[in-house]
């Protein structure tokens, strides 16, 4: 067949009539494709048929981030070392009380593996008693506040006050006793006379006169002790000597292991008497620390231990003289001060060291 012969192209009819809808056609078949297909991606949004894949991707950190990333020295010390393991003796035991009203939402929050270089909350315990245990004071025996005697009364009776006094005259008359009977420091010079030059002349011969008797005596000596090696270097040992002092030791071997036995069966015999000194010794110590003990407590009563260089000393007893007591508060003399009754009572319970008053001003 030949080819088809072209329309006239001269009027608007032969340009209607030879216009082509194959793009309208492949525009109604591409429709239906598409309802068929479940919709045109062109209309589609691009939400769903586009997503950006941020698995691969580095995030862009701001710089606050970057810097609250950064773990301080102080921190990292404080984190746990998984390379090394902590002292036995050093881990405290749990309380036997358990902490209530624990937060669900913290331990919701703690679910999971933990990681040892982690921060550690410090605060968040669970129940163990990380804090260090406080040393508790020892409660000394004497009370803070100590009653006087009643004889220590403005107007006191007439016994009590002559036993307050003659207890306040017997400390001094000790301190006065002991001054007196004490040892005698060692003096820094020791006084002498004032030797004169013709004196001396006598001393130092007398002093050469008892050089050369001692030069003498000395020779003489060794005088004596030369004539006694020259006189055992002749006499000669024959052979009856040497037996004898052979059969001599002996003998004298034989008479020390008899005595050293019969020492052993005494001490065999005497074992009962020795199990008696014994648990008689025990009793004896064990007594020895009851009176040590009962001493000790009985010092604590009166005075502190010895916390400082100084020994506490008490302060003296404040007891009026016979002539002082007028019975009126108001014709009463002045005595220590309240300050200086409590400083003491500080350092009488060991609170504070005792110090000694300074003579400086």
């Amino acid at each position: 067949m030949g080819k088809k012969a072209k329309g006239s192209r001269k009027g608007k009819k032969a340009w209607r009539a030879n216009i082509s809808s194959a793009d309208i056609e492949d525009f109604y078949e591409k429709s239906t494709k598409d309802a068929l297909s479940g919709g045109s991606l062109s209309s589609a949004p691009s939400d769903s048929l586009f997503f950006v894949d941020k698995s691969t991707d580095l995030l862009v950190k701001r710089k606050i981030e970057k810097h609250r990333e950064k773990v301080l020295r102080c921190d990292s010390v404080l984190q746990k070392n998984p390379f090394v393991q902590a002292v036995p003796s050093s881990t405290l035991k749990k309380p036997k009380r358990k902490q209530m009203g624990v937060s669900k939402t913290s331990d919701a929050t703690q679910v999971g593996t933990k990681d040892d270089s982690a921060m550690v909350d410090i605060w968040d315990d669970k129940g163990e008693d990380n804090r260090k245990s406080k040393k508790k004071l020892k409660h000394s025996v004497i009370p803070a506040v100590e009653v006087e005697h009643p004889g220590c009364s403005f107007n006191p009776s007439e016994e009590s006050h002559k036993d307050v006094l003659a207890h306040a005259v017997a400390e001094e008359m000790q301190k006065v006793y002991q001054n007196e009977l004490g040892p005698k420091p060692v003096p820094l010079t020791v006084p002498g006379k004032v030797i004169d030059e013709e004196e001396m002349y006598f001393i130092d011969a007398d002093n050469a006169s008892d050089d050369d008797d001692d030069e003498m005596n000395v020779e003489n000596e060794n005088e004596d002790t030369a004539q006694e090696k020259r006189s055992s270097k002749i006499k000669r040992v024959t052979r009856v000597e040497l037996n004898k002092r052979a059969r001599r030791k002996e003998k004298m071997k034989k008479e020390a292991e008899a005595r050293k036995m019969e020492g052993v069966s005494k001490e065999i015999d005497s074992i009962p008497d020795i199990l008696q000194e014994i648990a008689k010794e025990d009793e004896e110590k064990q007594k020895k620390h009851l009176r040590r003990v009962v001493a000790k407590q009985e010092r604590l009563k009166s005075c502190p231990p010895r916390l400082g260089k100084y020994k506490f000393e008490p302060a003296p007893v404040q007891v009026l003289l016979s002539e002082e007591i007028t019975g009126s508060l108001r014709k009463l003399k002045a005595c220590c001060t309240l300050a200086k009754d409590r400083y003491k009572s500080l350092e009488k319970r060991g609170l504070i060291i005792p110090t000694v008053k300074s003579s400086r001003k």
